[in-house]
């Protein structure tokens, strides 16, 4: 029996990256199982002001209300489906262009490697408190329970008990109905994936974006040496196969959030045999990827 696109099933969940709140409706009613991949800072720059700023002339509300009213957009779209926000990953020359944002960022020659992700919570946790206190509001007074947290670029364990702690004074704690994931784009996130994973958290998102750019030292945007990039390459792969296969045998939920999954139609089988529970596609490939994902897990079942 031929099954339509439009009613395809898979054990494998096909999520969707999302970064306005003007698509949310539109893109709810797409066969997508929620959001694996909600960014930060398309809404962050909207408000249009560094929070720095807005701290210092106490108007934190203004950036809580406007960020929770946003985030609260996608969850009513998508609920019951669960939305995964990914937490700011603004880089330092991102966060400059924001109002007044020059008085607050160091210029760096490097941002990519620089002051971004989880170091800039634990350097100083107030922003990510304003973060973390519009989640609150989301799912306490709004009522949207399906909203999570990811926590982008960790550098160690270290760093993501910090932030871990953070979280939990701030009065968020993982439940059955609140989960925390955690980014693996850094070869670090890969290599001592045990270690992150006993600090405790319950899913994690292959950035294959920036993970492949890092193992690779080649930078995509780059025309230069561009050319190099591939989320195919053995070493890649290999990165790629450990993570699935590590978060497998920990019981922890395995996604991947990057472009490859939407380019490669091969890695997507690969990552279903590897035992992957999601992977997470911007709109217009999640039709075509749910369909890849559907052949590799029917090319699975009958080779048992």
């Amino acid at each position: 029996m031929v099954v339509s696109k439009e009613h395809q099933k898979t054990a494998t969940k096909v999520y969707v990256n999302l970064a306005e709140p003007s698509r949310a409706h539109a893109v709810a009613k797409m066969n997508a199982d929620g959001v694996g991949l909600l960014r930060a800072e398309f809404m962050i720059a909207d408000i249009g002001t560094h929070p720095k700023k807005l701290i210092a002339e106490h108007k934190e509300a203004v950036f809580i209300d406007t960020l929770a009213e946003k985030i609260g957009i996608f969850c009513s779209a998508f609920n019951p489906r669960p939305v995964v926000y990914r937490a700011t990953d603004f880089k330092t020359n991102e966060y400059r262009n924001l109002k007044g944002g020059a008085a607050y960022e160091p210029e760096e020659p490097n941002p990519m490697l620089g002051f971004r992700g989880a170091a800039r919570y634990v350097a100083d946790s107030r922003v990510f408190q304003m973060e973390l206190e519009a989640i609150k509001k989301v799912r306490t007074k709004m009522g949207h329970t399906n909203l999570h947290l990811m926590i982008p670029f960790v550098r160690s364990p270290k760093e993501l008990t910090d932030v871990k702690k953070i979280i939990e004074d701030n009065g968020l704690s993982r439940s059955s109905s609140f989960k925390l994931w955690l980014m693996c784009e850094i070869p670090t996130n890969v290599i001592r994936l045990n270690d992150f994973l006993d600090v405790g958290i319950d899913g994690v998102s292959i950035g294959s974006n920036d993970l492949t750019m890092l193992i690779m030292g080649t930078d995509r945007d780059n025309s230069e040496v561009a050319h190099d990039f591939s989320e195919m390459d053995p070493s890649v792969l290999w990165a790629f196969e450990h993570v699935v296969k590590t978060c497998a045998k920990r019981g922890v939920t395995c996604s991947m959030c990057g472009q490859a999954p939407s380019d490669y139609p091969d890695l997507v089988e690969k990552l279903v045999s590897w035992g992957i529970t999601s992977v997470s596609v911007n709109p217009d490939a999640i039709d075509h990827v749910r369909e890849t994902v559907y052949e590799a897990e029917h090319k699975l079942v009958h080779k048992k």
